[in-house]
C-alpha cells in the first residue's frame, strides 16, 4: 500500500516538475520569443504558411480568430466524414474492417474534432489504420486549435488597448509543431522501445500458454496513444484503452502516460504567468486548480484502497483494495489516480473501468468532469476557469462596492451576462440530456431495455456520466451503458457540438471585449487578483455553482447506491 501511495506522489511531482519549465517555454512559443526549436521546425512552419497562404504577421480581432477556429473544425469534420463512412473499401484496411454507418460516423467524427474522442466502438474492430489515422490527426489538430485559442486568451489579458490580439494560424502551427509534435515523439519512443505495437501490418496469430492460437490487432498503436494523452484527448486504439496492455505494457509506461495526461493543462498555467509577466497570478491560479484537484483525488484513492463495505460484511477480506475493473499490474491507488486525472482534465482515457469503482469514488470523477476547470484540457481548461475568473470578479467588485476590474480593464454587465451563460450551459447540456434518456427509458423499458445493464441508481449514473463525459468533451464513460444506438450517437454528438464550441466563444468575446477597454492603472481599491484571498473567492465561486447545479443528480446516483451498500 505505501508503495502505491508513494508512486502516486512520484508521478505528481513529476508532472509540476516538467511542468514549469515547459509552461515557460510554451510561453516563449506564443510570444514569439526565441527558442532551441527554432532553427529545426521554422522551416516546416514556412511550409504550411506557404501552403495555406498563411501571413502569420497579419494581426487578427477576436471575431476573426473564432472564425478561423471554427472553419478548421468544419473542414476536418467533412473530411472524417467521408473517411469513416467509407473505410470498408479504402486503403490501409488489411483486417477488412467495415465501414460505420451515419450515426456512429457522426458521434465519432464530432467527437474527434471537439476533443472528446468519447467512442462507441471497438477501435481494433470497428477502425481501419486510415480510419485510426485521421482520428490521430484529428488528436493534433483539436488540441492544437485549442492550445492557440488559449493563446488569444493570453495575449487579450496583457496591459494595454488592443483590437488585434496576434494570429490564430500562427499559434495554431506553432502549437503543432513546437509542443505538440516533439513531446508526442518521444512518448511514442518510450511506449515502442516498451512492447507498444507500431506498424502497418494486420493481425498477428500467437499461440497462447494453454496452447491456443489467438489473433492478436496490431497497428499504429504507439503513435495514437501518444498524442491521445498529451492533447488530453483520450479514447484509445484498442476498446479496453490503456487497460488493454499492448497500450500500456508496464507500470513505466502507466507513469509516461498518466503524466502525459496533466502536462500541458498544468504548464498552461505557467505559460500564463510567462505570457503576461504576471507570475503570482499564474500561481494563484495553480493553487485553486491544485486544492481542487486534491479535494476530488484524495478522497477516491481512499474509497477505491479500502474495497467495497458491501464485500467486507460477507467476509471476504480486501487485501489489495477494491480490484473489480482494475489491472493488478497497476492496482487502486494509481488507477483512482489516474481516473481523477483522466476526468479532472479533458482526456477521457482509462486504465481500469469506471463502472467498477466504489460508488463515491464514482462520483468524485464525475465532479471531475462536472467542474471542467481543475487543470482542464490543452487550453481550454484555463478558459473554463477564466469564466469563474470574471463571475468572481463581478462578486468581488459588489462586495467592495465599486465598479469591478481585473488586470486594469472594467468588467461591465456584457461580460457578466455572457460569463453566467456559459457557466451555466454545462449543467443545462448535462442535466437536460439526463433527463431525456430517463424519460424514453422509464416510458418504454423494451425498446430501450439494452441500454442499462444495471438498472436502478448506478443505472442512473451511467446516463448521467455518458452526457458528463460528452458535455465536459472527456470521452471516458461508465461502460456498463450501450450507447451504439442511434439516440446516443446523435444525442451525445449534439451535445459534444454545444459544449465545445460555445464555452470557447463566450470567453474569446469576453477576453476581446476587455482588451479593446482602456487600460487603468491599479489603485488602493482595486480587488488584485493574484492574491490568495481572491484565490478562495474564486474557489467558492465554482463550488457554489457546482454544488447548486450538480448535488441533486448525484444525490438520485452514486450517493444513494453508496448509502444502498449498508
Amino acid at each position: 500500500m505505501n508503495t502505491e501511495i508513494l508512486g502516486v506522489i512520484f508521478m505528481y511531482l513529476a508532472v509540476v516538475v516538467l511542468a514549469i519549465p515547459l509552461g515557460r517555454y510554451i510561453g516563449k512559443v506564443f510570444n514569439y520569443e526565441s527558442t532551441w526549436l527554432d532553427k529545426l521546425f521554422n522551416p516546416l512552419d514556412r511550409l504550411f504558411y506557404k501552403f495555406g497562404g498563411i501571413d502569420p504577421s497579419v494581426g487578427m480581432n477576436w471575431k476573426e480568430h473564432l472564425v478561423a477556429l471554427l472553419t478548421i473544425n468544419a473542414f476536418w469534420f467533412i473530411y472524417s466524414m467521408f473517411i469513416l463512412t467509407n473505410m470498408g473499401w479504402l486503403p490501409l484496411n488489411p483486417d477488412g474492417n467495415p465501414s460505420m454507418g451515419w450515426d456512429l460516423a457522426f458521434n465519432t467524427a464530432v467527437s474527434f474534432v471537439t476533443n472528446t474522442n468519447l467512442q462507441h466502438y471497438s477501435g481494433e474492430t470497428g477502425l481501419s489504420y486510415l480510419g485510426q489515422l485521421t482520428l490521430m490527426l484529428w488528436q493534433f489538430v483539436s488540441a492544437g486549435t485549442g492550445i492557440a485559442i488559449c493563446a488569444v486568451v493570453f495575449i487579450a489579458m496583457k496591459e494595454r488597448t488592443m483590437e488585434k490580439l496576434g494570429n490564430f494560424y500562427g499559434y495554431f502551427v506553432r502549437s503543432c509543431t513546437r509542443i505538440l509534435l516533439p513531446i508526442a515523439f518521444i512518448g511514442a519512443v518510450v511506449l515502442v522501445f516498451n512492447g507498444t505495437p507500431m506498424t502497418f501490418e494486420g493481425k498477428d496469430t500467437v499461440t497462447t500458454l494453454e496452447g491456443a492460437e489467438q489473433q492478436v490487432s496490431r497497428g499504429p498503436v504507439a503513435a495514437f496513444v501518444s498524442i491521445k494523452q498529451l492533447g488530453t484527448n483520450g479514447g484509445g486504439f484498442y476498446g479496453p484503452n490503456s487497460t488493454n496492455p499492448m497500450e500500456n505494457p508496464n507500470y513505466l509506461t502507466n507513469i509516461l502516460e498518466t503524466v502525459y495526461i496533466v502536462l500541458i493543462p498544468m504548464a498552461m498555467v505557467f505559460a500564463l504567468g510567462h505570457v503576461l509577466r504576471r507570475r503570482k497570478l499564474a500561481w494563484m491560479v495553480f493553487g485553486v486548480m491544485t486544492f481542487g484537484f486534491l479535494c476530488l483525488l484524495l478522497p477516491t484513492i481512499y474509497y477505491e484502497m479500502n474495497g467495497n463495505p458491501a464485500i467486507t460484511d460477507m467476509g471476504v477480506q480486501q487485501q489489495l483494495g477494491s480490484m473489480e475493473g482494475k489491472e493488478v499490474r497497476f492496482g487502486p491507488a494509481a488507477s483512482a489516480y489516474w481516473a481523477i486525472n483522466t476526468t479532472a482534465t479533458s482526456n477521457g482515457s482509462v486504465n481500469a473501468m469506471h463502472d467498477s469503482m466504489t460508488p463515491l469514488a464514482g462520483m468524485f470523477t464525475l465532479l471531475g468532469m462536472m467542474v471542467n476547470c481543475f487543470y482542464g484540457g490543452v487550453g481550454v481548461g484555463f478558459i473554463n476557469f477564466y469564466v469563474f475568473i470574471i463571475l468572481a470578479v463581478f462578486i468581488g467588485g459588489l462586495m467592495v462596492g465599486r465598479t469591478p476590474e481585473f488586470l486594469g480593464k472594467k468588467v461591465e454587465a456584457r461580460e457578466v451576462k455572457i460569463a453566467m451563460i456559459i457557466a451555466l450551459l454545462h449543467p443545462f447540456l448535462i442535466l437536460g440530456g439526463t433527463a431525456l434518456a430517463t424519460y424514453l427509458y422509464n416510458g418504454d423499458p423494451e425498446s430501450y431495455a439494452g441500454w442499462l445493464a444495471n438498472p436502478g441508481y448506478h443505472g442512473f449514473s451511467e446516463m448521467l456520466y455518458e452526457f458528463t463525459s460528452s458535455s465536459a468533451n472527456n470521452g471516458s464513460g461508465f461502460e456498463g451503458l450501450g450507447d451504439n444506438t442511434p439516440f446516443w450517437n446523435v444525442a451525445c454528438g449534439v451535445v459534444m457540438l454545444f459544449a465545445r464550441y460555445l464555452p470557447i466563444v463566450g470567453p474569446v468575446a469576453i477576453a476581446g471585449s476587455l482588451a479593446a477597454k482602456k487600460y487603468i492603472p491599479e489603485s488602493a481599491g482595486t480587488l488584485k487578483a493574484d492574491t490568495s484571498t481572491f484565490g478562495m473567492m474564486v474557489f467558492a465561486v465554482i463550488a457554489i455553482v457546482a454544488a447548486l447545479a450538480f448535488f441533486p443528480s448525484l444525490t438520485l446516483g452514486p450517493i444513494a447506491e453508496y448509502f444502498s451498500l449498508y
